[in-house]
């Protein structure tokens, strides 16, 4: 059976809808609102790079909106400003390793969290360790304050592992553990 040109086209923007909503719907992940996942979405599908007027005209949101949305996804390196001879206006485009866009995002957010779990457990543990070795605290709450140091201390190793962990994906480690297809094909 022969697919008609039209009946072909809509095939495709239908299959592109459906991707792009399902971005948009997962967006969150990134802290971005579904708005942003369908600008998104759509700059993944175009091959070369959108102005805000572009993406405006086709998702039909205010320029305002765009652009607060575009500065999201650049400030998460999802997107990246692109150049363009004889293009005055601003062009944005998809970075096209959703591997390295992945692997930024998990740095940045949980480098922050270890970087403020960090200094308060320490902050804690001097706190608690000077209270332990007061001659003058009961019994009672000594071992409270033995106790906290230990969970306090799980905790430290905890964020200590999750800090070695984030430095196995910048350093690009993660793939010898979790090998991207093209690896495995490549034998790598």
């Amino acid at each position: 059976m022969e697919v008609h040109f039209m009946d072909g086209k809509e095939q495709l923007e239908k299959s592109r809808e459906r991707i792009i909503e399902t971005i948009a719907q997962n967006i969150h992940l990134y802290g971005l609102t579904p708005s942003a996942g369908r600008q998104y979405g759509t700059m993944f599908f175009h091959d070369d790079p959108l102005t805000l007027d572009d993406m405006t005209e086709e998702l039909g949101m205010s320029k305002t909106s765009m652009s607060t949305s575009v500065r999201a996804l650049s400030d998460l390196k999802l997107v990246e400003r692109a150049w363009k001879r004889g293009v005055r206006k601003d062009l944005y485009q998809v970075k096209d390793d959703w591997y390295q866009s992945f692997i930024d995002l998990f740095s940045i957010k949980w480098r922050r969290s270890i970087s403020l779990y960090s200094t308060t457990i320490r902050k804690s543990l001097n706190e608690l360790n000077k209270l332990a070795a007061d001659p003058s605290i009961t019994d009672d709450l000594k071992l409270m304050v033995e106790r906290d140091i230990e969970k306090l201390r799980y905790v430290q190793d905890y964020y200590e592992w999750l800090d070695r962990l984030v430095d196995a994906f910048e350093d690009h480690d993660i793939f010898d553990l979790v090998p991207r297809k093209d690896d495995i094909q490549e034998g790598k």
